[in-house]
């Protein structure tokens, strides 16, 4: 009788010791859900679900369209709603180092390199609908993807490639608008205190972004439309020729002494931090990913609405490039055209009028300067945030993001003063920043919206990847030139093979990036749960950077309880 007792008791004891784990397995797999839609919703960090713009059409379904599989009718009204993030995007082609850029080509190389300005442009194009393609088809920028899909030693080296592809952008774009400010206060603000009144445009940005995206993206159309009348007057006022302008477009030209005019057109064409911030834009608009037909939909409208806003671009460079190739080609002044004494140029070339035209390439150069700064204030957060993973206030980190910058710019204000020889050589090493970031920008948005795992069924096709790649290689070349070219003429003697070693190195590392993703170099943490021993309110911090198993018997385990057991990954 004993001994039936005994059984009863371990009987139920077994029972209860089951049920007690088949508990915890439910509880575990309740909580990684919970787990797992937390950490969706805070890595949803480009825009919050309230900031994103509903895009409201006609009823696909009463048309009888699926768009789970297929593409609803075009619409006008939608096409409206989707418009925005390719006109912000466009703003790094006209930032005034484009613009220093558009007026030196003009000026040494006269009408012979628009057809290199129109092609850098698509170019530039492709570039930015694969940054826009990723950003639609995954519902993550592409600073967030970095982070998911590489090491973290090597997300963390990306992350500083950009920043500093970024401070290098903004003092390029602060000074600009310095300059502008400058020139607008008939030399009575210097160049530092208009850096700092630059500055404060951070609290212009945060202001409109607490009453929308539609309000920022109506501030940017205004800067644009600014920026087009300002250019288009003086082209207009100029009156370049319209049968040489023809002819720079439609007839390719290039000369052993325009290669360095030729090389600054197509390098300050793709900015690194802009394709961080379009992949992140894109997603300020509701689409729904499970929908196929409403994805494909929504890369449709940006594919247009980015194709005008980059036409509109090319044709301000365009405006810009010309009117200095009509006042100042073959002339004893080419050589010697900056970002700093170009307005004076036009002053002395062109006089005064209605509206002198000194004012009106101020007030050119102040829009471009401005909106570019408030973007790249825009792409700091999305860059920062999505590489860290920060979970901060916008407001804290737009200003931590705009600090980053200023900081340097004001410091090089300082030091540099309004002297144009020095700014130009400022502006030479900015180029050079930029050119050794471009790779860092290129190749992991290459690879990834190749790769199926990351893109699913909107993974680019064979033919269109190596489109994409040749366009990547070419401007790599492109600017690697510029490196090299520079680099040759400054530096001498022993910071020469400092430079060759330090290239080597970077090189190395470039050529590398695309097979970091098919590793895994970071160590996954196996944690043993007993229920009995550690409270369940302890699961989710061990879930957040471990994988929890629960054993059938916690009494053969004890001894590994919350022993971090290294596993090699077979992923």
């Amino acid at each position: 009788m004993n001994v039936e007792t005994r059984d009863e008791e371990e009987s139920k004891e077994e029972d209860n010791r089951n049920n007690k784990f088949e508990e915890a397995n439910r509880l575990l797999q309740s909580q990684s859900r919970s787990s797992l839609s937390d950490e969706e919703d805070e890595d949803e960090n480009a825009f919050e679900a309230r900031e994103k713009i509903l895009i409201v059409g006609e009823d696909e379904e009463s048309e009888g369209v699926d768009s789970r599989t297929n593409v609803p009718p075009f619409s006008w009204k939608k096409l409206w709603l989707f418009t925005g993030p390719g006109f912000l995007m466009s703003i790094a082609f006209l930032d005034p180092g484009n613009l220093e850029g558009d007026l030196q080509a003009g000026a040494i190389a006269g009408y012979s390199l628009l057809w290199l300005l129109m092609w850098a442009t698509i170019m530039g194009l492709l570039i930015q609908l694969l940054s826009a393609r990723i950003g639609v088809a995954t519902g993550r920028h592409l600073a967030e993807l970095c982070r998911e899909e590489y090491p973290k030693w090597a997300s963390l080296l990306l992350w500083l490639m950009a920043e500093l592809a970024l401070i290098g952008a903004d003092i390029q774009e602060v000074i600009g608008s310095a300059i502008a400010i400058q020139i607008l206060s008939n030399g009575h603000v210097p160049i530092w205190a208009g850096v700092l009144i630059t500055a404060l445009d951070c609290f212009m940005f945060l202001f409109l972004e607490n009453y929308g995206v539609r309000k920022l993206e109506a501030l940017f159309a205004v800067l644009i439309a600014t920026m087009g009348l300002s250019f288009a007057w003086m082209f207009g006022d100029t009156n370049p020729s319209g049968k040489d302008l023809l002819m720079g477009i439609l007839v390719p030209r290039l000369s052993s002494k325009t290669i360095r005019q030729a090389v600054g057109v197509v390098g300050c064409v793709i900015m690194p931090h802009n394709v961080f911030l379009h992949s992140a834009l894109v997603q300020s608009r509701k689409i729904d990913p499970n929908k196929k037909g409403k994805v494909q939909e929504a890369l449709n409208y940006y594919s247009i609405e980015s194709s005008v806003a980059l036409s509109i671009s090319f044709m301000i460079n365009l405006f810009v490039t010309t009117v200095f190739a009509k006042g100042f080609y073959g002339t004893k002044q080419a050589n010697s055209i900056g970002l700093v004494n170009a307005g004076q140029y036009l002053q002395d070339k062109y006089g005064g009028g209605v509206f002198p035209i000194l004012y009106i390439w101020g007030i050119g150069l102040l829009a471009a300067g401005q909106s570019s700064t408030i973007t790249g204030t825009y792409a700091g957060q999305f860059i920062m945030g999505g590489f860290l993973n920060l979970r901060l206030k916008k407001w804290l980190r737009a200003v931590i993001t705009r600090s980053f910058a200023i900081v340097p710019t004001i410091i090089v204000a300082l030091v540099f003063k309004t002297s144009e020889a020095s700014l130009d050589i400022l502006n030479e090493w900015l180029n050079v920043l930029q050119s050794i970031q471009i790779p860092f920008a290129l190749i992991p948005l290459l690879t990834l919206v190749a790769k199926e795992q990351v893109m699913g069924v909107f993974r680019i096709g064979p033919v269109l990847e190596r489109v994409a790649w040749s366009v990547a290689a070419l401007v790599m070349m492109i600017n690697g030139y510029l490196l090299i070219d520079f680099f040759v003429s400054e530096v001498t003697g022993l910071l020469f093979g400092l430079v060759v070693a330090t290239g080597t190195i970077w090189l190395a590392f470039v050529l590398w990036v695309p097979n970091l993703l098919l590793l895994d170099s970071d160590p996954k943490f196996v944690f043993v749960w007993c229920p009995d021993v550690v409270p369940s309110v302890m699961l989710g911090l061990f879930q957040s950077y471990a994988d929890v198993v629960v054993p059938p018997d916690c009494s053969k385990v004890m001894p590994m309880l919350l022993s971090p057991l290294i596993q090699e990954s077979s992923q």
